[in-house]
């Protein structure tokens, strides 16, 4: 629940964004700009929290909470009326940074909890992510007759519920390992662990395609609604089914894990989500919202399906004291990426046909799952 409502601040922009484009006379290209402004918030901060290892020093369910009333805070500040290009950027950019203390704090605190079975209580966690992420789509979507504020408005209380029900009933884990001063080489230390390598390279391929698909889905409906004149769509509505949906498939990757193993169940649901990559292309030929729409929400399963599945095979290859900071520094790494590809996504967009512009994320989910499958290989030959 926790993470459900503090997630709901990290799309708040791209929920309203149409509003916010026409309120500040922002640029067309604003939706990769505001939205890249979080990736790198998050990015810059959960830098500095794995520098200082700030998750293994302190209570992490008291780092949640403060970061969940900041980010609260400065996602309310977008509705300032001096607010610019500049100044919304800022605060999105301010957003991203608290969403580093409560994106990874969060799988923290779960790994605090779980030894056996880490995979599903993660696949919970990032199901409760996907569907916060997807929120503001649903309140715009389901709030048109309201000032566009509400959603803001909305998003910011219920990130200060989840930081105060997790601050007053979650305390630490009886896992938990506590380092007492600042380690600096940790963030260096943990990829000497071959098998950790892997799982964090899986991660950072399907992290250039993750964020990106998900920021351009409104653009994919929109292009097709273009091209097929008598097809109309409820924009936001159907973003947040395409997004918010993909929570099941977490659960459901967390559960099938258990049977099959973490690595095999993320290999697959890695695969399936490049061919849907491969594939994209092809969806605007077919004359059929029902068709586009059906291939977008079995894409937006796969494509989240193994998230929880590559933090659970971080956290497991971690070293135990800084398994916090691990989780941290991958997160980091992984959204770098995703401003890469945002960008890229944003630029090729107004340069070729945009039904052909998504089959370049397929570009991260090839290179992950060369990755895993050389682990895997290494692992079969070395007995």
């Amino acid at each position: 629940m926790s993470q459900f409502c503090c997630a709901s601040i990290w799309f708040a922009g791209n929920g309203v964004m149409n509003e916010l484009v026409q309120t500040y006379l922002l640029p067309e290209s604003a939706l990769g700009h505001l939205t890249s402004a979080v990736q790198f918030g998050f990015i810059i901060g959960t830098f500095l929290f794995a520098l200082l290892t700030i998750a293994d020093r302190f209570s992490p369910s008291k780092v949640f909470f403060v970061c969940a009333l900041l980010g609260a805070l400065f996602n309310f500040a977008i509705l300032l009326d001096i607010n610019n290009f500049i100044s919304l950027i800022a605060f999105r950019f301010l957003v991203g940074f608290c969403l580093s203390g409560i994106y990874p704090v969060g799988m923290k605190i779960a790994a605090d909890y779980f030894n056996e079975g880490l995979g599903k209580s993660l696949g919970y966690l990032v199901g409760a992510l996907v569907v916060g992420t997807a929120f503001p789509h649903l309140l715009r979507g389901l709030s048109t007759d309201l000032p566009w504020r509400f959603v803001i408005i909305l998003t910011s209380a219920i990130s200060v519920f989840g930081g105060l029900i997790m601050l007053l009933f979650i305390p630490d884990g009886p896992y938990k390992k506590t380092i007492q001063k600042p380690d600096l080489t940790a963030i260096f230390k943990v990829f000497g662990n071959a098998n950790f390598r892997s799982a964090a390279f899986g991660y950072f391929g399907h992290m250039w395609e993750l964020y990106a698909f998900w920021a351009f889905i409104p653009v994919m409906l929109a292009t097709y609604s273009q091209q097929h004149s008598d097809t109309t769509f409820n924009v936001p509505v159907l973003s947040f089914l395409i997004i918010g949906l993909g929570g099941l498939s977490c659960v459901a990757g967390g559960y099938i894990s258990q049977k099959i193993g973490a690595r095999q169940t993320a290999f697959v649901a890695l695969f399936l989500s490049c061919i849907c990559c491969l594939l994209s292309p092809f969806i605007y030929m077919v004359n059929s919202g029902i068709f586009l729409f059906g291939f977008l929400l079995f894409w937006g399963l796969v494509v989240i399906a193994d998230s929880p599945l590559f933090s659970t095979l971080v956290a497991q290859n971690a070293i135990p004291e800084v398994k916090g900071t691990a989780l941290t520094i991958v997160n980091c790494i992984g959204f770098s990426i995703t401003i890469i590809s945002i960008q890229l996504i944003n630029v090729l967009i107004y340069v070729i046909n945009p039904q052909y512009v998504f089959v370049f994320l397929a570009i991260g989910p090839i290179l992950g799952l060369i990755a895993l499958k050389y682990k895997t290989s290494t692992s079969l030959q070395n007995g």
